[in-house]
């Protein structure tokens, strides 16, 4: 299974913030340098993460963002699902798209990658955000920094 980029970007961008200090927190512009993504697709990305409830988004002197205890807690199989799904979910392949499959009605493919798709998900479950920082993870995220030893 692949990951689309905007899943990818969230992930890492939670990853960060969940080494962040509340005391300092970084603005989506920082956490984009530091995670190497276009500061207009972080900026995507945090949105949606602030609207699931597992960012929080200040602005103005003081301002940045932070991780919140049910970002902090968020099991990554069900994030995956979140960001991954579309609104309706679907199968993995499409055998009914603008050219349909002439197998689609007794291919017994679209149920195993269904199947192996759930299991994937499951394989996720119980890992949660913050456990993706344990080490070593989390010493090397506390030496990514986008700001300079003056500003810090």
């Amino acid at each position: 299974m692949r990951l689309t980029r905007f899943t990818d970007v969230a992930l890492r961008v939670l990853m960060r913030l969940a080494i962040v200090t509340h005391e300092d927190p970084p603005t989506t512009r920082e956490v984009a340098a530091t995670m190497q993504v276009p500061y207009s697709h972080a900026a995507k990305v945090v949105a949606r993460l602030q609207h699931l409830g597992l960012v929080d988004a200040r602005r103005g002197r003081g301002g940045g963002l932070t991780l919140t205890e049910a970002g902090r807690s968020a099991s990554v199989g069900a994030l995956v699902r979140e960001l991954e799904e579309p609104e309706e979910p679907g199968d993995v392949v499409d055998c009914e798209g603008s050219t349909p499959c002439p197998l689609r009605s007794a291919c017994r493919l679209r149920m195993a990658l269904r199947e192996a798709q759930d299991a994937f998900y499951a394989s996720l479950d119980p890992l949660t955000v913050a456990e993706l920082t344990a080490g070593p993870t989390g010493p090397l995220l506390l030496t990514l920094s986008s700001r300079r030893p003056s500003e810090n």
